[in-house]
């Protein structure tokens, strides 16, 4: 699975999160899961956007 799909995979979970923890009859405990596992999403999501901006700029710096 190449970096992008992940990166999407994981983008979509933390849609799905967000919709869930949007229902009104969504508990304290399940919520509280589901912000953790949204937290951690949005790392790793991050992580992936830093190494691909580095990337980036390793790229530009090489054609200059």
């Amino acid at each position: 699975m190449s970096q992008s799909q992940t990166f999407e995979k994981k983008l979509a979970e933390l849609n799905s999160i967000v919709d869930k923890m949007e229902q009104p009859e969504m508990g304290l405990e399940e919520s509280l899961k589901l912000y953790e596992k949204g937290i951690a999403l949005t790392r790793e999501c991050q992580k992936i956007i830093d190494q691909a901006e580095q990337k980036i700029a390793k790229l530009l710096e090489e054609s200059s």
